[in-house]
């Protein structure tokens, strides 16, 4: 192939959201050439569309912001929530090189900068080593003027929040704009924060938006280079180790030489309904997903083809969704926690607690449904006290919900809980009982069923003003109803990784050449979800594991590295 490579570079990278930037800046900062190639017209993938924090735990801003945590305390829960489902080595490869990943990135770059979220819990507190006071830290604030001409190519957020910029440290006290002082002072230091954007030509952006910002500018800086609209193809295999890529650019086939390495970091299958209907829980639509566009599981057959061992196939970052009309899908973390809103299945009955974590709640939403209480859709209700008071679906309080919502039948509204049941073809007596129970519960704080507000995470997004933070009466007409999903944030199934994010065989050998991270790869935790950011946190972290490794052993054939093999 010598004489037939159209491009030539150290390492090729395929995916553009936070661990293929993390990987190609990682590459970079080491001297090694680098580019990354998207498929879409948009760099960030579905990092830009979250929450922008990651859980990586004992690194520096933990530290700087007083959190006591150690190895020793973090390996203790991730033992406790994810077993052994993942090989203790790659637990131990992430809680090892997180940290040094962070204080990495610090150093050589100037815009590597996160915070501290205080007390968003980790997602399973009272499990051994888990912290109420949480793991979780965002990216700072950042000005998009930073990016100059490439601002049109990052992939926005589309959340509706009307020209507001929330950190997520600032959404759970503005949600309680009318319910405390600390609220209405956040709101104000919020809206002083538009009014600057609108007079000047400050344009801050945050959460997920702001990781992607900051990394791809850092890769910029450090001379890395992303083609957009250069869809992957297949990988270029000779003398027993991967040495390039074919992609398409400009309707052209491209042969991509990588001299040291091909790093895999393009999400995984939540748009492809063939790959859905074959390994997810069932029912499943890629309507629900509230992943980037165009992640259909592609490399991933490039990995099995070359004799890549696949493991979590059936599992997906799950989080209920809903999707209003000429909306896309949104996800309602702090409306679960709302005192004074319950979810119900088609019976009219509560069968969860309502404010556990997302991947929980989809987890126990396909458990529940059976074919004489369907959960699927379930649905959210809540009265107008709920409304007046807090922020639901983007929409803050006193504000009304859309007329289209209820013009196009997809919200419900009623002046009784049995009026309300019959339009979502529940039984009024049971919706009405279910009520009365959870009323019940209210009024003694607490919840004698599902135990809701027992949890430090419960709390995080519930009323700090009420004895139980996430109990409240349902009884102030009119009533609303709005269905919910089993949607995700991205599947967590695909190729297995060693500790140096090389792809491996079923026997154990790594692939030569070629690495993985993200959502293309059998996720380091498995089958749970331990903290806000767990996602992004990974994929930065084995995308930094895999640059580093690329480094280490230019011209060698393999480290040395602990064969993995998943257990099924």
């Amino acid at each position: 192939m010598e004489n037939q490579w159209n491009e030539q570079y150290d390492v090729v990278v395929v995916g553009s959201g936070a661990g293929g930037l993390t990987a190609a800046l990682t590459a970079c900062l080491r001297g090694l050439s680098v580019i990354v190639i998207e498929k879409t017209a948009l760099f960030g993938g579905s990092t830009s569309k979250s929450g922008g924090t990651i859980w990586i735990p004992n690194n520096l801003y933990l530290e700087e912001a007083g959190v006591k945590d150690t190895y020793e305390q973090a390996k203790s829960y991730l033992d406790a929530t994810v077993g052994d489902r993942v090989p203790d080595v790659l637990k131990s490869a992430y809680l090892q090189k997180g940290p040094e990943m962070v204080k990495y990135l610090h150093e050589n770059t100037a815009h590597f900068r996160w915070e501290y979220t205080p007390k968003y819990s980790d997602y399973y507190p009272e499990s051994p080593g888990g912290l109420a006071s949480g793991r979780a830290v965002e990216a700072q604030l950042f000005d998009l003027r930073n990016l100059g001409d490439d601002l049109k190519y990052l992939r926005t957020s589309g959340l509706p929040t009307k020209g507001m910029v929330l950190k997520s440290s600032e959404f759970h006290k503005v949600n309680m704009i009318m319910r405390t002082w600390i609220g209405k002072v956040k709101a104000m230091k919020v809206g002083m924060r538009l009014i600057r954007t609108l007079l000047s030509g400050y344009k801050p952006t945050t959460l997920g938006e702001a990781v992607v910002a900051r990394l791809y500018t850092s890769l910029k800086e450090a001379g890395g280079e992303v083609w957009l609209n250069t869809p992957f193809k297949d990988l270029i295999y000779e003398n027993n180790r991967v040495t390039g890529v074919i992609a398409e650019r400009d309707g052209k086939e491209l042969n991509i030489q990588a001299r040291e390495g091909v790093v895999f970091a393009s999400g995984g299958f939540s748009h492809s309904p063939d790959l859905r209907e074959k390994y997810l829980p069932q029912p499943s639509n890629t309507e629900w997903t509230l992943s980037a566009e165009e992640q259909t599981g592609d490399i991933i057959a490039a990995g099995v083809e070359l004799g890549g061992q696949l493991d979590l196939m059936d599992k997906m970052w799950g989080t209920p969704t809903s999707a209003p009309p000429g909306a896309p899908a949104f996800m309602p973390v702090a409306e679960r926690a709302t005192p004074g809103l319950i979810i119900v299945n088609s019976n009219g009955d509560r069968y969860i607690n309502e404010s556990v974590p997302y991947h929980e709640f989809v987890d126990q939403m396909y458990e529940n449904n059976h074919e004489k209480s369907s959960t699927i859709p379930s649905w959210m209700i809540f009265d107008q006290r709920v409304k007046n008071r807090y922020l639901v679906f983007g929409i803050m309080p006193l504000q009304p919900l859309p007329k289209e919502w209820f013009e196009t039948g997809y919200a419900k509204k009623a002046k009784t809980p049995e009026v309300l049941a019959e339009q979502i073809n529940v039984s009024p007596e049971k919706l009405a009982n279910t009520i009365s129970r959870f009323n019940t519960f209210a009024a003694n704080g607490q919840d004698e069923d599902f135990g809701r507000g027992n949890s430090a995470y419960d709390r995080y997004y519930g009323d700090p003003t009420l004895d139980n933070p996430n109990l409240a009466p349902l009884n102030k007409a009119p009533y609303y109803a709005i269905p919910i999903y089993p949607g995700d944030i991205g599947t967590k199934g695909g190729l297995v990784i060693d500790a140096a994010a090389r792809v491996v065989r079923k026997d154990g050998r790594p692939i030569t050449g070629l690495y993985a991270t993200g959502n293309c790869t059998a996720s380091v935790m498995g089958e749970t979800y331990p903290g806000p950011g767990a996602t992004i946190g990974a994929s930065m972290v084995f995308g930094y594991a895999a640059a580093v490794d690329i480094a280490e052993n230019m011209g060698k054939q393999d480290s040395q590295i602990p064969k993995v093999t998943m257990t099924v």
